[in-house]
């Protein structure tokens, strides 16, 4: 059973979702998740770090790699997935799920009250796990609206990641929608981070433009203090995205 929490993949541009109103358009679901996520941080507390530099120094990285190979759409999950240092579902306690305008997951609501928990989605609507060619492993695919079954809900929901020890620093691998052949395809949306102390807090929002390949993203503490708890992820690509190769501090420093 444990083998089948680790997961990861997903990447196929849906077509019929992915029109040139999306593009005109992302602005607005942008500030529309910003608006659902209570209590925005005005001054960014968070800032970027480059992906390649945590990996030198954070101990800890969770792959999907521990399922078998599996195409989409892959393992459904619909609980809570657990591995070494980190509980992994849909959103975290006393936040509440909604569907925004291109059938992705949104977010209403303050985490808590009380310690941050992490929740898993309705079945069907939590995450899964497939092979992801742009990968070249296994991936985790967030389940949107949509849901499990259909190639629109696949990459479309939101995750929820809570560490067993507080973060000064954290990093992950995206992958939104394939290049278009001919450079006709929708512009890729965004990635909205949202990064939560341990009584459920908002510490920062971040926002990241996608691209048409894999895209590494790293994050610290502007001051150094270790106190990231959870981390919430959604996004507005038009072909959803997948995620893989989470870094984080599995030991926290002594002192």
């Amino acid at each position: 059973m444990l083998n089948i929490v680790r997961f990861l993949s997903r990447h196929f541009t849906n077509a019929a979702r992915a029109g040139a109103t999306f593009a005109s358009q992302v602005g607005r679901v942008v500030a529309l998740a910003g608006a659902l996520l209570p209590g925005a941080a005005r001054a960014q507390a968070v800032v970027p770090a480059d992906y390649a530099d945590l990996q030198r120094w954070l101990d800890g990285r969770v792959t999907f790699d521990t399922l078998p190979r599996r195409a989409e759409p892959g393992f459904r999950l619909d609980q809570t997935l657990r591995f070494d240092g980190v509980r992994i579902g849909e959103h975290f306690l006393g936040q509440r799920i909604g569907t925004g305008p291109f059938g992705h997951d949104t977010i209403a609501g303050a985490a808590g009250p009380g310690p941050l928990a992490v929740r898993p989605g309705p079945p069907g609507h939590n995450q899964s796990v497939a092979f992801h060619r742009g990968f070249g492993s296994n991936a985790l695919f967030p389940l949107g609206p949509d849901g499990f079954a259909l190639l629109s809900g696949r990459g479309e929901g939101a995750v929820a990641i809570l560490f067993d020890h507080d973060q000064q620093a954290v990093g992950l691998r995206v992958h939104a929608q394939y290049p278009a052949p001919l450079g006709t395809g929708p512009q890729p949306g965004r990635l909205i981070v949202q990064f939560l102390r341990r009584d459920g807090s908002r510490v920062a929002t971040l926002s990241h433009r996608l691209a048409p390949a894999i895209v590494e993203l790293g994050w610290q503490r502007e001051t150094g203090a270790p106190d990231i708890a959870g981390v919430l992820i959604l996004n507005t690509d038009p072909g959803g995205v997948a995620l893989d190769d989470i870094l984080f501090r599995r030991i926290p420093p002594l002192g």
